[in-house]
């Protein structure tokens, strides 16, 4: 199983986010996912700068692959843009870029004034932004008058030597199908072993990947507090994570949240045995990557812990 290290956009600045992506190389991480957000989900996050900007600082600076997660190419930003952006990336890190794609979120699709479209839709639009994206990675003019999109005499002139591989983020049957029939690879969070079958049953044949928040502290109750403080969105259950549209409506929701729900879905402290426990859940779901998160401030410290308390431990 390869091991990546996730950037938050959301927690970090890319002065930041560039000095954690060359930690994260030094310490043997094979591979970079990095969020795309308009906000971050509370304001105690605090961050959340323009993720292409910070990738062309990447490409700079470590040799690791790395991958969006996930951009949505549908609402904030034309699917033609997001191809220019996506093939400039490409080209900068030498073809080691993965435009990693969703349905997205109200939270960050919202701020131009666009109706939140349903569910479906918004899948039907990912599907026709995903076509206009590959075709103009071709380099050859487009013009297209589809359902969602138009586009008119538009070329990236500026594309790399081989079309930018495109993964699809999708937490049900509906968006894994679509995974499978449109991706280059699969994205999700956590060791949910039945999409992954079923992105393999419908005939997704690329890497699957998933991500997977820590919070090393040197006691668990401190990374317990620090995760909660931080990321208490991330208890939240059904689609409210998709639909709710700012910063301030996560924390209200969030109020519903409490440590010990943290505690039991996220590993906290500093007991090597649960990250390596966790890593193997993933491996056993069908995971071929796995990104993991550190919540909080303590990067060098948490980077230092992993490679010497929790990679001797990982045996997949």
């Amino acid at each position: 199983m390869k091991l990546g290290y996730f950037l938050s956009s959301e927690e970090h600045g890319p002065r930041d986010l560039v000095q954690h992506a060359r930690m994260a190389q030094e310490q043997g991480f094979e591979a970079l996912w990095i969020s795309d957000h308009y906000h971050p989900w509370n304001d105690e996050q605090g961050q959340s700068p323009f993720v292409w900007g910070t990738i062309g600082a990447l490409s700079e600076t470590v040799s690791m692959p790395i991958t969006t997660a996930v951009t949505c190419p549908t609402v904030r930003i034309h699917p033609a843009v997001i191809a220019q952006a996506a093939a400039t990336a490409a080209v900068q890190c030498e073809g080691r870029f993965v435009l990693g794609v969703g349905s997205g979120e109200a939270l960050n699709e919202h701020v131009l004034g666009s109706h939140w479209p349903s569910a479906d839709v918004r899948l039907e639009m990912l599907e026709e932004a995903i076509g206009i994206i590959r075709t103009l990675h071709q380099g050859d003019e487009l013009t297209h008058h589809g359902k969602h999109y138009t586009v008119e005499n538009a070329r990236v002139y500026t594309v790399p030597e081989r079309p930018v591989p495109i993964y699809v983020s999708a937490f049900g049957p509906k968006a894994v199908r679509l995974a499978a029939r449109c991706g280059d690879g699969y994205m999700s969070v956590g060791p949910a072993g039945d999409l992954v079958e079923q992105y393999r049953a419908e005939g997704g044949r690329g890497p699957a990947q998933s991500g997977l928040k820590v919070c090393y502290a040197e006691s668990e109750e401190d990374a317990v507090a620090t995760a909660h403080r931080l990321w208490p969105n991330d208890g939240l259950p059904g689609e409210l994570a998709q639909v709710l549209p700012t910063p301030r409506h996560f924390e209200q929701a969030s109020e519903l949240v409490t440590p010990e729900m943290i505690r039991s879905a996220i590993p906290c402290g500093p007991d090597p045995e649960k990250y390596a426990e966790k890593i193997k859940e993933f491996a056993d779901a069908g995971f071929d990557e796995v990104y993991v998160q550190q919540i909080g401030s303590n990067q060098r410290e948490f980077f230092d812990f992993w490679a010497k308390e929790v990679v001797p431990l990982i045996d997949v």
